[in-house]
């Protein structure tokens, strides 16, 4: 992987926002590699840069990313199969709910507290909470998803149109 590469991993798996320097470090580049590529990062569009102080800083596009996975969704999914996705989310979560006598993720975390419970018993509700969580996560891009869906086809509809009438 090349430095360009690696910085640019390291740039999107940003959780909060990051220094060159950190970046740099974190990608094991040189800093001037990790600013110029940080730069084009932010001229592409995908990264933001924030004043903090008298340091910049840099993180993820939040918006643009939500975008790209709910594009992503439409493109490799027909409405059925995200519809399909939505009941079986559904399900599993009501199936924990059932299982753990809770309504939400939270109360399945305090129950971690309880001091009955083995460390088998602790890792696993640690697990549902981890996929739970991520349950709730997908369901809501998915849900975004089946909304813009329509449009979605539209606008790539009338991309071909206009492709086509181009190509006359």
């Amino acid at each position: 992987m090349s430095a360009r590469d690696r910085i640019r991993a390291v740039a999107e798996s940003l959780r909060e926002p990051r220094s060159v320097n950190w970046i740099s470090e974190q990608a094991d580049a040189a800093w001037s590699t990790t600013n110029e590529e940080l730069q084009d990062l932010v001229d592409q569009g995908q990264l933001r840069r924030v004043e903090a102080g008298e340091t910049t800083r840099y993180q993820p596009d939040y918006t643009q990313l939500l975008f790209e996975e709910i594009r992503t969704l439409i493109e490799e999914n027909t409405r059925k199969e995200l519809r399909n996705e939505l009941a079986a989310i559904t399900e599993e979560i009501e199936e924990w709910q059932a299982t753990y006598d809770v309504e939400t993720w939270e109360e399945l975390e305090q129950s971690l507290a309880d001091g009955d419970l083995a460390s088998d018993g602790l890792h696993e509700r640690r697990d549902v909470i981890t996929r739970w969580e991520e349950n709730l996560e997908d369901r809501r891009l998915i849900k975004h998803a089946l909304v813009l869906y329509s449009d979605v086809e539209a606008a790539r509809e009338q991309m071909l149109d206009v492709a086509d009438r181009a190509m006359r």
